[in-house]
Formats: C-alpha cells, sequence, structure tokens
C-alpha cells in the first residue's frame, strides 16, 4: 500500500504536470490494485482495515485523476449543475484533480429536473456540480469493492457485469422446470431513491460518514427555490444506484436465512422461495400463494420499514406464473406448462409511441437524416429484446413502423400515386422487398446505400448469464471477468464487423492509453493517417480510441501506432 501511495504522489509531482500527459495504464492500474486489496478485507470482516485502505484510495493522485475522467467523458458531461460550471477543457481538468480534497469540503445544492415516465408520471432527477459529481466518482472507487462483497448473488441493478438479462436469465432458471414454483410475488418499493432513510445510510453504509451525511443533507434547488433533504438520495448523482444496492443488500441472503433458521435447509428447499432484483425492482417465487402472502410479504415489509421503505400497494400482487407477470420489460407466463419470455405489451407500446414522434417530428427531412435517426432506436430496442422469444413481437412491429413510414412518405407527395412513392422511398433488397432506404453521396465521386434497421431481420441469440458468485475485484475471477465484457461488448457490436476486428486485434485497449475499452467508456475510430491528407479506410490505417484519447491526438499532434498484433 504504501509504495501505492509514494508512486502516486510522485506521479502529482514528478512526471505528469498536465491533463494529457497523465499514463492512465499506470492510473488504472493503481486504483484497481488498491481495489482488490479493499475487496479482500471486506471479505476477512476486517473493517478497520477496509476504512484505512479506502482512506488512501481516495486520497491518491490516480483515484481522483481516475473520478475526473469519469465525469468528463461520460453523457452528462455537457450538463451543468447550480454553478453552471463545466470541465471542458484539458487545463481546468487537471486543475479539478487537486481540488478532490476532503477539507473544506462542501457541496452544493442539486438542481432538480424532470423526465417523462412510461406511465405519463415525472421522474425527478437531481443534478450535482461536477465537482460534487467527482468526488461522488473518487468515493465510489472506495465503496464498489464493499458492497460488490457483500451484494446477493441475484442482484443485477448498476453492478459491474451484469444486467437485465440476467436478471432474465436467473428467472428462467428459477421458473422453467416443470417442478418450479408456479406463484411469484411481484413487487416495487415506492419511490425507493426519494425514501430511504438517511439515518440507516449513515449508520451502515461502509464510507466516510461525514462526506456521505454532506451529500444527504445538500437539498436541492427548483425554479430558484431551496429545499431541504430529509430523506432519500437522489436519482441522477452517481453514487446513488450503489447506495440503493447497500441499502437493499440481504434481501434475498437474509429471508432465505430467516426461513432455514425457522424450518430447516430441507423444508425451505420445498418452499421453493428465490429472490431475483434489479435495482429496487424485485419479484420473489413461492411454492403456494398463502407462503407468499402470509410469510415472505410481511418478512420483506418489515426488512423496508427499517430502511425507511415501503412496498408500492398499487404495483406489489401475487400472481400465478399460468397469467403471468412483467419485469423490466418482458412478460414471464407459462403456456400448457412451457415458459415463454416475451417483450411486455407496454414495452412494445411505448417504444412504438416513440418511433412515431420521431416521424411525427421530422415530417420534412431528408429520408436519410430520418434513417439516421430511427435506426439507433431500432437496433438498441432489438438487441434488448433479441434474447426472448420475440420474433413475433419484431414481426408485428416492424410492420407498424412500416405503415407510419408509408403515411409519412404519402403525405410528402399528396400529388402522386401510390406506385411513385414506393419508387422513391422503398426498395427490393435482395430477398427483401419494401426495404425504406436510399443512397447517401461519399466524398466526391462515390455514393453508399443506407437503409432502415430490419427488426424482423434481427436473430434471436440466447444469453450467457453471469456467474451468481462472480466478484469483479477477486483476482482469481480476472480471466473470467475479462472473458465475459469482451464476449458481451463484441456481441452488442456483432453488426460492425469493421469494428470487430479493430478490438480484437488491439485486445480491447485504447492505441493510445493501453487502457480497456467498454461501453461506458465508449471509443472513436480514428485514421493514423488523416482522410483530409489522403489516407484509406483500410483497417491498416485505422484503430480504435477512447474519445479524450481522441481529442487529445488531434489537439495535440499526436501520433498513434498501430499495435504490433494487428490485422
Amino acid at each position: 500500500m504504501e509504495a501505492l501511495i509514494r508512486e502516486d504522489e510522485s506521479a502529482l509531482s514528478g512526471a505528469p504536470q498536465r491533463w494529457d500527459a497523465i499514463n492512465w495504464r499506470r492510473v488504472e492500474r493503481n486504483v484497481r490494485a488498491m481495489q482488490i486489496r479493499i475487496a479482500k478485507a471486506t471479505q476477512e470482516g476486517d473493517w478497520r482495515r477496509v476504512r484505512a485502505l479506502q482512506r488512501s484510495l481516495t486520497r491518491s493522485f490516480s483515484a481522483k485523476a481516475s473520478a475526473v475522467r469519469r465525469v468528463t467523458e461520460n453523457q452528462g458531461k455537457r450538463t451543468a449543475g447550480v454553478d453552471r460550471e463545466l470541465w471542458d477543457s484539458p487545463e481546468v481538468r487537471w486543475e479539478a484533480i487537486g481540488r478532490l480534497k476532503r477539507r473544506g469540503y462542501r457541496p452544493l445544492p442539486l438542481r432538480r429536473v424532470f423526465i417523462p415516465k412510461a406511465n405519463g408520471k415525472e421522474r425527478p432527477l437531481g443534478i450535482p456540480t461536477m465537482l460534487d459529481r467527482a468526488m461522488q466518482a473518487l468515493h465510489l472507487l472506495a465503496l464498489e469493492p464493499v458492497s460488490e462483497g457483500t451484494s446477493d448473488p441475484n442482484s443485477y441493478g448498476f453492478r459491474l457485469n451484469r444486467s437485465t438479462a440476467d436478471a432474465m436469465s436467473q428467472l428462467f432458471v428459477n421458473l422453467s422446470r416443470g417442478h418450479s414454483a408456479q406463484w411469484v410475488l411481484e413487487a416495487d418499493i415506492k419511490g425507493c431513491f426519494d425514501h430511504i432513510s438517511h439515518d440507516w445510510l449513515e449508520r451502515n453504509v461502509p464510507m466516510d460518514r461525514a462526506i456521505l451525511r454532506k451529500w444527504l443533507k445538500a437539498g436541492v434547488v427548483f425554479q430558484g427555490q431551496f429545499q431541504v433533504t430529509e430523506a432519500g438520495t437522489p436519482q441522477g448523482g452517481i453514487i446513488s444506484p450503489t447506495l440503493a444496492n447497500v441499502a437493499l443488500n440481504g434481501l434475498e441472503r437474509q429471508l432465505v436465512a430467516s426461513f432455514e433458521k425457522k424450518l430447516g435447509v430441507a423444508n425451505t428447499r420445498k418452499l421453493k422461495v428465490n429472490v431475483v432484483r434489479y435495482a429496487d425492482d424485485f419479484v420473489i417465487t413461492g411454492s403456494t400463494p398463502e407462503i407468499l402472502q402470509s410469510e415472505v410479504k410481511p418478512w420483506v415489509e418489515q426488512f423496508l420499514a427499517v430502511r425507511g421503505l415501503t412496498l408500492s400497494t398499487e404495483k406489489t400482487r401475487i400472481v400465478n406464473i399460468a397469467d403471468g407477470f412483467d419485469f423490466l420489460g418482458w412478460n414471464f407466463r407459462k403456456y400448457s406448462g412451457t415458459l415463454l419470455i416475451k417483450p411486455s405489451k407496454k414495452n412494445v407500446q411505448t417504444f412504438y409511441r416513440k418511433v412515431k414522434e420521431v416521424i411525427s417530428a421530422n415530417k420534412t427531412v431528408k429520408q436519410s437524416e430520418l434513417i439516421r435517426l430511427l435506426n439507433p432506436m431500432l437496433r438498441g430496442w432489438a438487441q434488448y429484446h433479441r434474447a426472448v422469444v420475440a420474433k413475433a413481437s419484431f414481426n408485428r412491429l416492424g410492420h407498424d413502423i412500416f405503415r407510419a413510414l408509408w403515411r409519412w412518405a404519402k403525405r410528402r407527395h399528396p400529388g402522386k400515386k401510390a406506385d411513385w412513392v414506393r419508387k422513391k422511398y422503398f426498395a427490393s433488397v435482395g430477398q427483401r422487398n419494401w426495404v425504406f432506404g436510399t443512397t447517401v453521396a461519399k466524398g466526391v465521386d462515390s455514393e453508399v446505400w443506407v437503409e432502415l434497421y430490419s427488426l424482423a431481420s434481427t436473430p434471436i441469440h440466447r444469453h450467457k448469464k453471469v456467474r451468481g458468485d462472480y466478484h469483479p475485484f477477486d483476482p482469481a475471477q480476472e480471466v473470467y471477468g475479462e472473458t465475459l465484457r469482451q464476449e458481451r461488448l463484441l456481441d452488442s457490436m456483432a453488426h460492425r464487423k469493421q469494428w470487430i476486428k479493430l478490438y480484437m486485434s488491439q485486445r480491447g485497449l485504447c492505441a493510445l492509453c493501453q487502457c480497456k475499452m467498454t461501453k461506458e467508456t465508449g471509443w472513436h475510430d480514428h485514421h493514423i493517417e488523416y482522410r483530409v491528407r489522403g489516407g484509406s479506410d483500410a483497417l491498416r490505417n485505422r484503430v480504435l480510441l477512447h474519445p479524450n484519447c481522441h481529442v487529445q491526438v488531434h489537439s495535440h499532434g499526436l501520433s498513434v501506432v498501430k499495435p504490433v498484433s494487428s490485422i
């Protein structure tokens, strides 16, 4: 530990004296090494050592630089807090590293904004300042190894290498067999983020309590008025999802342990009580409705009450698997004893309304521009649902979108016949007819064909579930975690063959800083010899870079060398 601290101190006072000179691979290695030590101390139950290691990490240069990098490269980097301050230059980012100090730190109130929910209501978001976001990212680096080590095995929300598809796969395991549980408690916590008890969080979250209390009591500003926060953790804060996970950890383990203590292990297994949770949404299976109603539900209510939370009476219900239930955008239901998981009707209808809104709001744009707007939406929705029985939903929704586009095309040419409109906006490609597409100029003398993403052509692909005992900060599971991460990233980009070749040739690392590329970090396709200088689009002239590294290359004229193992 002392060696790591000395290395960080030398990094601050030695080589890197500006943002662009930071060795990000060393930063990542330093942070990772300390997080592994925190995770090990957590597993050993040495909480005094955990706190000491957390203090060392949050005071280190590497952790501070990593925190600043995270908040200046994520999607919220252009969204300011109440101080309207943005860290949009290397000089400001370098200065920000030195501002991440515990002594004298006072967070500013959150800027309150509201975003629409699927049910027509609005969800409140609290936008912290850049400094407060960076401080949260800094302390999250120290909290995550602890929260991962104490999490329930079937908790999948806001955790590394875990997703909604993992939660779906676990429910398939719990419900698909003939002898599986037939009854499900579909639960929803009422305003989880808004009502978590501050006192409980301060007593039980394993992090710097003084810093945590300042965040919880920072208040919000809405329409120029300051409002005191007496409970809850703001939706919008980087650390908020992890705080909510810490509050709900134990829901699975403690519930099962309470039954085993009362009835014994063998009798508990006969009850078929299984918990699957994603953030604040969870379902619990049971052999009979009586068990869920009289034993499980009261226990859950008591568990939540200690944390200042309650179940939503409108959304919490006990159902038979033959009647089905919705969870995370899917419908789980047994048809004649066979479990089928399909996109829920509500999810399909909500997505179709979003697509129609985009089409209606762009009545006069070029066809290529409309395709550019719709394709990311269609591809993302299809990728989300392709692990379930979604072929019928893809076909039906694809037909509905075709009808909306036909109306869009007809409206643009009210005096033209249908055949003329069809030839202008639709084409035959291979075995497919009525393909919504057009040619777009590329350069001076060439054109490329662009078309609407085909939902019906999306292949169904079975999801590979993460292991329940997976711990991202356990060195023994490093290879498993890396393999899982790369497989999922490659799988999500399966439609981009050239990107896959570049990613594999670079072993998943940025060509400049040699740090990992993930969905969270993002990437840019960079031409080593710029196209304006005659560089080609061939793979030998391209590399993948982090967005920030890409900016550095162009801003400072840095040269990027093709990795030795490249194509």
